[in-house]
């Protein structure tokens, strides 16, 4: 073995933890089959979701990132999950196997960060979205934290958004969150055959980041006018 490979694994050695010291991964609560809160909660965090995967894929720049709704976040072991109904980590992957018991939750001693945003979607005033639900994710040191709010259950501001400083969260009117490379919008279309109002991911100019299916159906329009303009020209 060479000098370096044993520095190495000395180096490997020092830094492992002891196994009374790690994190009893064995003891979590890493589901509790209980279910989402209503249909448009369901749908919302789908269009959420989704778009991120087919369209955005991490921005000009492709970076790794986990997007996704209903899954327990863990700072530490000893603590019960924290559920956010939606949350988005950049430059993280996935581990191979899901099904461990250790994958099955965002722990932040295998990710090694935070999540950059939660987002909380409204549907009574019971959940704490902006008391309990804010000094939550201020302790978990989420960047961007989301409150949308369809049905104006707390006023008639729908979108609420608060970015982590020293002293806690503070509310931002900006929508374009730059350090992530994604903008929020409200906006009013048809989503699974509903006609609503809708939070919605966005570029750099405003434009909702596409889902799978309106990207093909652009792309299937811009096709079509293709053809035509150049059916007209040859006549």
């Amino acid at each position: 073995m060479s000098a370096e490979m044993k520095s190495d694994e000395a180096k490997a050695q020092q830094f492992e933890i002891p196994p009374e010291l790690r994190p009893r991964v064995h003891e979590l609560i890493t589901e509790d089959d209980a279910p989402v809160d209503n249909m448009f909660s369901a749908m919302q965090q789908r269009l959420l979701v989704e778009p991120l995967y087919s369209s955005w894929l991490g921005g000009d720049t492709p970076r790794p990132f986990i997007a996704t709704s209903n899954v327990g976040l863990f700072a530490a072991d000893r603590n019960p999950a924290t559920l956010p109904d939606t949350f988005l980590s950049l430059d993280v992957e996935l581990p191979a196997d899901p099904w461990e018991q250790g994958h099955r939750s965002y722990l932040y001693w295998l990710y090694g960060k935070p999540p950059e945003v939660a987002i909380e979607i409204v549907s009574n005033t019971k959940g704490g979205d902006l008391s309990r639900k804010l000094a939550e994710y201020a302790r978990l040191r989420i960047f961007y934290y989301v409150v949308f709010d369809p049905v104006g259950r707390f006023g008639t501001t729908p979108l609420r958004i608060f970015e982590l400083s020293p002293c806690g969260y503070h509310e931002i009117d900006e929508r374009w969150l730059d350090s992530i490379g994604l903008g929020l919008t409200i906006w009013r279309g048809v989503f699974e055959q509903r006609d609503d109002r809708w939070l919605r991911w966005t570029d750099r100019n405003g434009a909702v980041i596409p889902t799978g299916a309106e990207g093909l159906a652009f792309e299937q329009q811009r096709a079509e006018d293709a053809t035509r303009l150049a059916a007209r020209i040859e006549y």
